[in-house]
């Protein structure tokens, strides 16, 4: 008897604890389509604009909130500018005249979220960043960076979409500021 009623008061109390979560998106049913214009890239790196894009599409599909529509169609648009792409060398090959074998990749964009229907800037030029490494085998520095910016792509579509469905699409109780506009 003792057990169960444990089990009962436990069950209470963990269903207690849940109840201000929410099983829905925070993003009013009105704003859930978005449109995400290909990045304009200002780096060297080639096709890093139209890579991270890619990502940030795939990651809006995975994630679920939102429908992918034309930026005439949209209620939202995500508009990026890759600012930086560098790289670094971590580590040498000795055996191999002190070439470099593993080097750290780290790409920077800017984001801004609009809300087409109204013209708001939701977000203006919000920084994002990812870092990855790569190794160097053979001497194919190009190969590896290639790579690199894939997996650097899906870190930076992970934070943008994470931001874009986590919004505060209300106004904030006591803040004083506009609604959504996060500067």
């Amino acid at each position: 008897m003792t057990s169960r009623i444990f089990r009962l008061a436990f069950i209470a109390a963990v269903m207690a604890g849940c109840a201000n979560y929410r099983w829905t998106s925070r993003v009013p049913e009105e704003l859930r389509t978005v449109a995400v214009p290909v990045f304009e890239n200002r780096t060297h790196s080639a096709e890093l604009g139209p890579i991270v894009t890619q990502y940030v599409l795939r990651e809006f599909q995975r994630e679920g909130t939102f429908k992918i529509r034309r930026t005439g169609d949209s209620s939202i648009e995500v508009q990026g500018t890759i600012i930086s792409a560098a790289g670094g060398t971590l580590s040498y090959d000795r055996s191999y005249d002190n070439r470099g074998r593993e080097f750290r990749y780290t790409v920077v964009a800017e984001v801004s979220i609009i809300n087409k229907d109204t013209g708001k800037v939701l977000q203006n030029n919000r920084r994002y960043n990812a870092t990855t490494t790569y190794l160097v085998i053979g001497g194919d520095i190009l190969t590896g960076r290639r790579d690199a910016a894939a997996r650097v792509a899906v870190e930076l579509a992970r934070q943008i979409v994470d931001d874009v469905t986590s919004w505060p699409y209300n106004k904030p109780a006591g803040t004083g500021r506009a609604e959504g506009v996060q500067k």
